[in-house]
């Protein structure tokens, strides 16, 4: 069984990297996210993530803390099963946004995340291959 790691190779970090994202990326909303990704070749994983809760939205830290580790869990939990094996060999940047405007409980993030990471699948295959 393949170990669900969420390791710093995986976070997208770069300035760079994230201006290109935003600049040329694609996007969809499956509510309560907004994604935006990127394909690209350059980097060592399979994909590079973003994962951002506004401050906007939720005033206090720790509630943006709270969905920021919840939504990272779902896709820590879910990356291998369903996002890796339709890539091949390409790379992706991804940008995740929490548009929801309260916290929600895991369970529905979880769920959220399975269907967006199929969406994603399908939006990835039109850019991509089309």
């Amino acid at each position: 069984m393949k170990k669900n790691k969420f390791k710093k190779e995986e976070r997208l970090c770069n300035k760079r990297l994230i201006n290109v994202l935003y600049e040329s990326g694609s996007s969809f909303i499956l509510y309560p996210y907004k994604v935006v990704f990127h394909p690209t070749d350059e980097l060592a994983v399979p994909v590079q993530v973003l994962i951002s809760v506004p401050k906007r939205r939720f005033k206090r830290a720790v509630d943006r803390n709270l969905l920021k580790r919840r939504i990272r869990e779902a896709y820590r939990l879910q990356k291998n099963s369903l996002i890796y094996p339709s890539l091949g060999d390409n790379h992706i940047l991804l940008s995740i946004q929490y548009i929801g405007n309260k916290i929600e409980p895991y369970d529905y993030i979880f769920s959220k995340m399975n269907a967006l990471m199929l969406k994603l699948h399908d939006e990835y295959s039109k850019v991509h291959m089309g």
